[in-house]
């Protein structure tokens, strides 16, 4: 998600933590409210602010790897072709999502974006079955058909598909599952795919001063924190999910697309509708169902 369903660290399956508890409650509620953040960008380009985004999240990464002792695990992952290829590949799909998302929520489409994280675990359910034949459940595939129903409920009555809402569901649910073929930790991953983007933001960054058109020096902070609030929840996320189950984080990522939406109607004003009305039910039943299912299969 956000920055709301994030990567997939492995999480333990001995028992839940209460530092876990803490440390991805936390982050949930941080993720929830980072629109009212990025509301304060809204009169910047999404493709600006997501390259200081990526720009200032490379010192903060790198510094928390040193302090750690990780960064002797990166040499392998710069030095194999393979390794390399694969990391691109997620750092592209990232960034088109974090652009997706800054670019709903600065425009006026919040709940777009809660949309997509809330079908997104239904997606990811679905990547299973197709990529990895994993077996649904009866219960996951009324879920996977509800959230279908709800996503043809929004495009009737646009006349198109909710795009923005969709984007951020491929864009991430992709992401996670190729990240999941990364060998190497959530940390230093992170590290190396925001690496990888820092080459072209920094040549975007440079054109953007030599034709005037950038925004940094009138809102120097506000850039700077971009790297803060993208890095250091998603660092503290990868830590959470080492200490709790599958079963429980995936539980709690709710907590943000539930947030980002009460956001929307409540503080940006953004149109609920009928529509709405009639597709966001059909989510949350289907998001019940399918956390029932998990919750059987707990052991």
């Amino acid at each position: 998600m956000q920055d709301a369903a994030k990567p997939q660290a492995k999480p333990t399956e001995t028992g839940d933590t209460l530092p876990g508890f803490a440390l991805a409650l936390v982050t949930y509620l941080f993720w929830g409210v980072l629109p009212l953040y990025m509301k304060l960008l809204d009169h910047i380009p999404p493709v600006e602010i997501v390259a200081h985004r990526i720009l200032w999240s490379v010192p903060i990464a790198g510094a928390v790897l040193i302090a750690m002792r990780r960064t002797g695990s990166l040499i392998p992952m710069l030095t194999s072709p393979r390794a390399l290829a694969l990391a691109a590949l997620t750092a592209v799909l990232v960034s088109m999502n974090w652009a997706i998302y800054v670019w709903a929520i600065t425009s006026g489409n919040a709940l777009e974006a809660a949309l997509g994280y809330y079908i997104n675990p239904l997606f990811s359910v679905l990547l299973g079955f197709v990529f990895l034949k994993e077996r649904l459940q009866p219960l996951q595939w009324v879920a996977v058909a509800l959230a279908a129903g709800a996503v043809a409920t929004l495009a009737w009555d646009a006349g198109k598909l909710p795009v923005t809402g969709l984007g951020l569901t491929l864009t991430w649910g992709f992401y996670a599952f190729f990240k999941r073929k990364l060998e190497i930790g959530p940390n230093q991953g992170f590290f190396l795919e925001v690496l990888i983007l820092s080459v072209p933001c920094l040549i975007y960054w440079a054109y953007l001063g030599g034709t005037g058109q950038s925004h940094f020096s009138g809102n120097l902070w506000l850039m700077l924190g971009a790297g803060a609030v993208t890095a250091i929840p998603l660092m503290m996320y990868a830590n959470a999910a080492k200490k709790l189950r599958l079963t429980s984080i995936a539980l709690m990522q709710y907590l943000t697309p539930t947030m980002i939406l009460i956001l929307a109607v409540f503080v940006f004003d953004e149109p609920f509708g009928q529509a709405r009305a009639i597709a966001f039910p059909m989510i949350w039943a289907a998001l019940v169902l399918y956390s029932v299912s998990m919750l059987r299969a707990r052991p």
